[in-house]
């Protein structure tokens, strides 16, 4: 019997995965528990419809965080934390921290997945990080500053 799986099932599959399955597994495991539904053609052409308006939407994504990354390019933003008296900071500056220095200062919503950290920052100071989308990189500078 052929189903649409509407959540990850061990040893079956994973979320709209059309599989076919033994008829007992299906009526007696599989609907009962809402983990699939019987794979009409109706609920298969929608299927694939979503998933080509999905496909679509991360590709749009995708684009628009090659642009931004490409507009960041050499740019820099400045990050004020506590620091010791020699320079080094209580915290740590993570991905998180650039983010939002970068959305605060440049407007722009980076995810905290693209920006790569070659070694975490513990330091006043400048320092260069990466900003990766799939296709494209850029360094960025951050200015580590002391409150």
């Amino acid at each position: 019997m052929k189903v649409i799986l509407l959540k990850d099932v061990r040893g079956v599959g994973s979320v709209r995965d059309i599989k076919n399955v033994a008829d007992g597994y299906a009526i007696n495991f599989l609907f009962p528990q809402k983990l699939a539904e019987p794979a009409t053609e109706e609920k298969i052409k929608q299927l694939e419809t979503a998933k080509q308006a999905h496909d679509a939407d991360l590709h749009k994504r995708e684009e628009e965080l090659v642009h931004k990354v490409q507009s960041l390019h050499g740019k820099r933003v400045t990050i004020a934390s506590r620091a010791t008296e020699k320079g080094g900071l209580f915290k740590a500056i993570t991905q998180k921290d650039i983010a939002k220095a970068i959305l605060a200062e440049h407007s722009l919503e980076i995810p905290e997945a693209a920006i790569v950290i070659p070694e975490p920052i513990k330091t006043v100071g400048e320092h260069i990080v990466s900003l990766h989308s799939k296709s494209t990189k850029a360094d960025f500078g951050i200015e580590v500053t002391a409150l």
